[in-house]
């Protein structure tokens, strides 16, 4: 079997890594721009370093690619990851589409549910979603309320934080393990969330509110707060919850601080992506915060970070009132490089795609973790890669 991965930034690293250990792909492709042969030359002694023996660069640029779908076709390849933002990754889940093969991606549905039609008239399976959140918590999701008869509420948090051991090298407590810009852009997202049975909206100026934050526990790591993250009530349908849904929420988790340090920011429009002009030249705070901050809140060669998620489902077990909590954990690999950001994504896609080749998913359609991927043994298969997991079942009074 052969993959392509489009992407090779740290996510696609992930995938690539996770793929040379399967034995069922005998090629991956790495396909990137890759503007200079100084930076192909990088990638290729990157390969050479990590030892992968399956893997072999290729420069693709998807806008300007004029047959994309010819290009996949004329690799062979049985499924197409695609670790790239959504705008290229609707460009080549369309050529996915037209040639027949599936897709993967981490992204949010969004956009490309609306190829559902054409990829079930074709019979190609498109999976979006298959990250860590949203991915491996939609995924624990189903568990968690599959226990339940009636489901009172749902709350998913997700983040990725420097370790505690390195947390204070950074003024802040936070260093970037995600493309920092797609960060600062999504502090002023709103939140969609259910509260008391109704829809509740938070603006993306004030997410970082005091109202708006809360702080849960973790054993052995202690507190993070939780801000608002995006949409939960687009998922109330996909889970199937019904009317007897109080509460719903996506949260992010931060270090204790992080939000009331953003608040600040956020008050004093430094993350307004509105252009001014210094110099002759248009750049918006926001471009500048991302430039000037990118380099002072890198880790060092070993320093960890740590991806947090939690899941938790409350409401009713056989007349009882119980809560439902899965939590996953995971560091930083010191001996690959990869962040634990990159392992939760990229494992989590490349997952999706083998099950995809070996028919564990097969129904043709736009899909979501929530519905198709086997969530047992895609649990088991995320522990395989040393991800910790804890299930933990509780009454309530």
């Amino acid at each position: 079997m052969k993959a392509i991965v489009l992407g090779m930034g740290q996510q696609g690293k992930a995938v690539i890594h996770d793929l040379e250990q399967s034995k069922i792909i005998s090629r991956i492709f790495a396909a990137d721009i890759f503007e200079s042969n100084t930076s192909l030359d990088q990638a290729n002694d990157y390969l050479n370093k990590m030892g992968y023996s399956k893997t072999r660069t290729i420069r693709l640029d998807i806008l300007k690619e004029k047959d994309l779908a010819g290009k996949f076709l004329s690799l062979d390849v049985n499924v197409v990851i695609c670790m790239l933002p959504i705008e290229l990754a609707l460009i080549a889940a369309r050529s996915a589409i037209d040639t027949g093969i599936p897709f993967v991606s981490s992204n949010y549905t969004y956009d490309l549910k609306g190829l559902d039609d054409l990829a079930k008239e074709k019979g190609v399976i498109i999976l979006p979603e298959m990250g860590l959140d949203p991915g491996i918590d939609l995924v624990m999701g189903r568990l968690a309320i599959d226990e339940l008869d009636v489901v009172h509420g749902l709350y998913s948090y997700g983040g990725g934080v420097p370790a505690p051991e390195c947390a204070d090298t950074s003024p802040i407590k936070y260093k970037i393990s995600w493309i920092f810009d797609r960060v600062l852009a999504v502090y002023v997202r709103e939140g969609r969330l259910i509260k008391n049975g109704r829809l509740h909206i938070v603006p993306g100026n004030e997410i970082f509110r005091e109202e708006n934050i809360h702080e849960i526990e973790f054993p052995d790591i202690g507190a993070v707060e939780a801000y608002p993250n995006g949409d939960s009530e687009r998922y109330v349908k996909i889970f199937g919850l019904g009317k007897e849904l109080v509460e719903m929420g996506r949260f992010a988790l931060r270090w204790p601080g992080h939000s009331r340090f953003w608040r600040t920011m956020v008050d004093l429009g430094l993350l307004e992506d509105n252009t001014i002009k210094i110099n002759n030249a248009d750049i918006s705070p926001r471009d500048f915060l991302a430039k000037w901050l990118t380099p002072r809140l890198q880790f060092g060669k070993t320093e960890r970070d740590l991806a947090l998620l939690r899941v938790e489902a409350w409401g009713l077990k056989k007349g009882k009132k119980v809560k439902i909590t899965y939590d996953l954990l995971d560091y930083r690999d010191l001996e690959t490089g990869l962040f634990a950001m990159n392992r939760t994504v990229g494992f989590t896609s490349s997952i999706g795609a083998l099950m995809i080749l070996e028919g564990k998913i097969n129904q043709p359609g736009v899909l979501s973790p929530v519905k198709h991927v086997p969530p047992l043994e895609f649990i088991e298969e995320i522990k395989k890669r040393g991800m910790e997991i804890v299930y933990k079942i509780v009454e309530l009074d």
